[in-house]
């Protein structure tokens, strides 16, 4: 068996480090004020208080700035100037390592790691805690990326457009509130999905969606033909933004909003009447659309013997669930419902829920447009949602544009 040699040097200070650490800190913190002292000297071309012709510059007090090593966290008191700036040398390869340190921690905090956990996570590689200068950078490289993105020109026909909100909860004037979280995301003409909009808002008030709409139509996106969401009345009377778009109620929201409205011991009857108005997939009369009008009429007359309340929701609201039929046959299955959607907001929902409370609005934004540009590239490098083929059914109009209502 080898022995590991040490010597004396390496010998000496792992015995500082373990009987006297604030000690070899403090050795360590004169060194390098000695070495910064050298370096500004070098600089002002002249030492500290002198008088000399030689002179180009003169110290201007200092500024703080927390130096993480392996002996822990150092206060290093830098020399400004009057002219210029100064940084320390031996800083630079610290401003390297730094951002690969901010790196780690941004994709912990965005992959729904948890404070403690990501605390932990600091201290193993050496550090005490970040210090407000560190997270500030990270901020500002994270919100640099969001900006990018929500701001970034469409300029895309999308024939399909999904709308839906998750909430999630945010402090704001010393109280909780829920914030609304708008989504958009939709299929271009070449049958390829995008994520085209995040916002963070109050509600989903009819203001809140008509905004975030058009904020869609001035960055490019045009030749929406069909618009699936829930039934959320704010988010219906906003889709005037959008010039000719039709609207398809979501199925499953739809076919809630009816067994509420009887009781459970019938809720498999009414289920199974509601659900052949849309079975249309095995029938040889391309009217896909025509023959579920039909059927649907048929239960609305049905529903009203026993369950009236039931017939009133479906009477109401029957024809706007059936929109997606006027459509290629091989979408059916993506358009009638925002299931899609909703698969993405319950992956925010597990980030989020790490969280808990978001300190502000913004925080809640940076960590919620994080989460769907991971999805978006993913999207991006997978295969396409439809077919060309099928994207050439529904006959997208070139250069068609939408302007705001």
């Amino acid at each position: 068996m080898t022995t590991k040699k040490v010597g004396p040097l390496d010998l000496l200070f792992n015995t500082i480090s373990q009987s006297q650490p604030e000690m070899l800190r403090k050795g360590l913190m004169s060194l390098l004020e000695l070495f910064m002292d050298h370096e500004v000297r070098e600089i002002c071309g002249a030492e500290m208080g002198e008088r000399t012709q030689d002179r180009m510059n003169q110290r201007n007090g200092y500024r703080e700035r927390e130096f993480e090593t392996r002996m822990g966290t150092v206060s290093l008191a830098i020399p400004k100037l009057r002219q210029g700036s100064y940084f320390p040398s031996f800083l630079e390869p610290r401003k390297r390592w730094e951002k690969a340190f901010v790196s780690v921690v941004c994709e912990a905090y965005i992959k729904g790691v948890s404070t403690r956990k990501v605390e932990n996570l600091v201290e193993a590689m050496g550090a005490q805690g970040m210090s407000k200068s560190t997270v500030s950078r990270m901020v500002a490289e994270l919100d640099e990326v969001v900006s990018e993105f929500r701001n970034r020109r469409l300029d895309i026909e999308c024939p399909y457009l999904w709308l839906d909100a998750t909430y999630i909860k945010v402090r704001q004037g010393g109280c909780i509130v829920n914030k609304a979280t708008l989504l958009a995301y939709g299929v271009n003409a070449e049958g390829e999905r995008e994520v085209l909009g995040v916002e963070v808002a109050d509600g989903e008030m009819e203001d809140a969606w008509r905004s975030f709409l058009a904020s869609l139509v001035q960055r490019g996106l045009r030749g929406v033909k069909l618009v699936i969401s829930d039934a959320h009345t704010g988010l219906k009377a906003s889709l005037g933004v959008l010039n000719g778009a039709g609207w398809q109620r979501c199925r499953v929201h739809f076919m809630r909003n009816i067994l509420t409205r009887v009781p459970k011991t019938a809720q498999g009857f009414v289920s199974a009447a509601v659900r052949q108005i849309f079975d249309v997939r095995n029938s040889t009369d391309p009217d896909y659309y025509g023959q579920a009008c039909v059927r649907l009429n048929e239960t609305i007359k049905l529903l009203r013997l026993k369950y009236p309340a039931a017939a009133k929701v479906l009477e109401d609201g029957g024809l706007d669930a059936l929109n997606y039929l006027n459509f290629p046959k091989s979408h059916h299955r993506q358009l009638h419902s925002t299931n899609l959607l909703e698969r993405l907001n319950r992956e925010i929902k597990r980030r989020v829920d790490v969280v808990g409370i978001f300190p502000n609005e913004s925080s809640a934004l940076r960590l919620v447009t994080m989460l769907v540009i991971e999805q978006n590239d993913e999207w991006q490098v997978g295969r396409r949602y439809f077919s060309l083929e099928s994207m050439a059914e529904i006959g997208v109009m070139k250069n068609e544009e939408i302007q705001v209502a």
